[in-house]
């Protein structure tokens, strides 16, 4: 798994539309075949505050996401919306194991 979480620093006035375009493109990355998980968080301290949590299966997906029409969408119609540059801490995975990200797996893997 290839585990990223994209901090995300919103102008204030921009909150909504920011959620908006963020919530279609997760919606969206969910139907890709390489995404696990694509998790919209918003900080309850500081509503300009965001981390969004993604999960790939393999060390391409994150790539194939970047290559989609959705997330092409996402990035120009966010761009003007932020505080400042979005930074990415990649995670190595512990648990649940590579099947628990699986809706059907079962809770033991």
């Amino acid at each position: 798994m290839q585990i990223v979480h994209v901090h995300v620093h919103v102008k204030a006035a921009q909150i909504d539309d920011f959620k908006a375009a963020t919530v279609a493109n997760a919606r969206a990355s969910l139907r890709e075949p390489g995404v696990a998980r694509f998790d919209v968080m918003q900080d309850r301290q500081d509503p300009t505050r965001f981390v969004l949590v993604e999960v790939y299966r393999t060390a391409q997906d994150p790539a194939r996401h970047k290559e989609t029409a959705h997330y092409r969408l996402w990035r120009d119609t966010v761009a003007e919306m932020m505080a400042e540059d979005r930074r990415a801490i990649w995670f190595d995975n512990v648990f649940p194991g590579e099947r628990g990200w699986d809706a059907a797996a079962s809770p033991a893997s």
